[in-house]
């Protein structure tokens, strides 16, 4: 994944704002509607010079706007800027077409996140293994059905009739992380614990739990080329 390095020191400063209670109670309050330094020493029970001291460093940061009353014309109000608060979320990945989902057999982990991508997004998406297993486990099938995903339980494939150059890789188990060399290179490592090795339904229901947290925190940042 390439981190896009002049954009850190702006993320920097909105987190360092972001790292005192007060300024946050503020932000959170600011999320719903706009307000006066005033309403935000009432609302949160502070003294107004402390207010006055967190906006200025919200404001510093880039966090808030004050704009000036369109009725008494003395009164301030504050505002929360949205493309502000959008620099907090995961850096964007442009330029993503299809996402392919890497672990070693192709059983479970790669098959139950390509499912949960296709459903989250509606994007492309495929599943492949280093060293691909027959069919689908069992299990994975059982958590896939209960959670109402499609999985073709012998739909398996080697990483090489799958993966093209363009792809967004994300190896989704260590062993395939640290396997796949070469030509092919995954973007993303996911360390999503085997199931198959505790081969219970709990250990199933954890690693879908696992991959879908980070299917939902990942895809507001991948962009189809078209939109790059």
């Amino acid at each position: 994944m390439r981190i896009e390095l002049h954009s850190l020191p702006r993320r920097a400063r909105i987190h360092a704002a972001l790292g005192e209670a007060s300024r946050l109670a503020i932000v959170d309050a600011l999320t719903v509607g706009d307000a006066s330094p005033g309403e935000i020493a009432q609302a949160l029970d502070l003294p107004t010079n402390l207010v006055a001291h967190h906006v200025k460093v919200l404001t510093e940061a880039g966090l808030v706007v004050k704009a000036r009353s369109e009725g008494d014309r003395r009164r301030t109000y504050l505002r929360l800027r949205p493309e502000a608060m959008a620099a907090l979320a995961t850096p964007p990945l442009p330029g993503v077409d299809r996402v392919v989902f890497v672990c070693t057999h192709n059983s479970a982990r790669s098959q139950l996140a390509a499912a949960l991508w296709r459903r989250r997004t509606h994007g492309a998406a495929a599943s492949a293994g280093t060293r691909p297993a027959s069919r689908v486990h069992p299990r994975a099938v059982a958590v896939a059905n209960r959670h109402r995903l499609d999985l073709d339980p012998t739909g398996t494939a080697h990483v090489g009739d799958v993966v093209r150059g363009d792809d967004l890789v994300i190896a989704v188990c260590d062993n395939a992380h640290e396997e796949l060399t070469g030509p092919i290179r995954p973007r993303l490592h996911w360390s999503v614990p085997d199931p198959v090795r505790a081969d219970t339904d709990e250990a199933f229901e954890a690693a879908y739990a696992d991959l879908a947290d980070r299917v939902d925190r990942l895809a507001p940042a991948v962009l189809p080329r078209s939109q790059s």
